[in-house]
């Protein structure tokens, strides 16, 4: 049988990775999966391993013969592998970001020896601190103090991009780049730092939703159904190459307004209780305020726009959680 395309998702047994694995199998192409499982889980890609499209290799995007050996059968590469959630990321900066730094610096590379076709996914986090929102690709960034952990992140994602498209001015790499705003959905875990799910467990459970800080800061969310969308979509427009894209869901929430919803939608009783952001990530730590995005490039582009909005998708997660719970 011959398959549309074979392709490489790094990290592909994380919460988007495996969502995204599942949706290229389903578009008829043949799926490997490399994951250290550091912060991915077999649980995410146990029923695709079922398809004979679909290949798990354990091992770290940081072991140049393994991802030679991969790159080499593969058309397409979806460079996903990062070290993620704010709670891991400050508890493991020098891992986070010899993660982050050389994986990204090791894939560029090998793809470039083939000229393989490469999405790089980055995060809204490259946008630092509070500037003018919506944010847009094309805008300006503002990165904190590196004495403060929380922007080391930010720092090794805005390096990916500018060494991919490096390669892409350089040597005529054709590679893409996303900026995910806050996705989220079915079997992401709460455990480093994910607000949704931390609150719907902790809703369920009746125990008290815990806000790090004062509640009014906000956030966008993405289903991540919407979000392999539209980088699916990216990755096959022939235009896209070269560019920076947001995508992201433009309602925006705060952290108060989520807590409040979350619990009347799970019927619970637990009460909200706030926890100054020191107790949790120590003195050192910055939040952005808002964080949204503009989405108008990506719709110029690909007529994407997110279609599940907020309230679905906090269903869609309690339902994921009450189901597997």
């Amino acid at each position: 049988m011959a398959y549309k395309k074979d392709i490489l998702v790094t990290g592909g047994a994380g919460f988007i990775g495996s969502h995204l694995s599942e949706k290229l199998l389903k578009c008829g192409h043949r799926v490997y999966v490399i994951d250290n499982l550091s912060t991915g889980s077999l649980a995410n890609i146990e029923y695709l391993q079922q398809s004979p499209r679909f290949s798990f290799i354990k091992g770290s995007v940081i072991d140049e013969t393994l991802m030679q050996d991969l790159i080499n059968q593969v058309d397409y590469i979806y460079h996903l592998a990062a070290a993620v959630g704010v709670k891991y990321i400050m508890d493991n900066p020098l891992e986070s970001i010899k993660t982050n730094a050389r994986g990204v610096e090791i894939v560029l590379e090998l793809a470039s020896q083939e000229k393989k076709r490469i999405l790089i996914a980055s995060s809204s986090g490259v946008y630092g601190k509070d500037g003018k929102v919506p944010y847009k690709e094309s805008g300006d960034r503002l990165m904190g103090a590196a004495s403060t952990h929380r922007w080391s992140y930010a720092s090794t994602k805005a390096f990916g991009e500018f060494l991919a498209l490096a390669y892409w001015y350089d040597q005529q790499l054709p590679v893409v780049i996303v900026r995910l705003f806050n996705t989220c959905g079915a079997r992401q875990t709460g455990q480093y730092g994910m607000v949704i799910p931390r609150f719907v467990e902790l809703a369920l459970m009746g125990e008290p939703i815990t806000i790090y800080g004062d509640g009014t800061q906000s956030r966008c969310f993405t289903d991540v159904l919407d979000a392999t969308e539209a980088m699916i979509l990216v990755m096959e427009n022939a235009n896209t190459v070269g560019e920076i894209f947001n995508i992201g869901n433009t309602e925006e929430i705060s952290i108060n307004q989520l807590a409040c919803r979350i619990a009347e939608l799970t019927d619970s009783s637990s009460e909200i209780r706030y926890v100054p952001y020191e107790k949790v990530y120590g003195s050192k730590f910055e939040d952005m305020r808002r964080r949204v995005p503009d989405i108008s490039k990506i719709k110029d582009f690909t007529n994407w726009e997110p279609r599940i909005k907020t309230d679905e998708i906090l269903r869609r997660v309690i339902e994921s959680y009450r189901n597997n719970h």
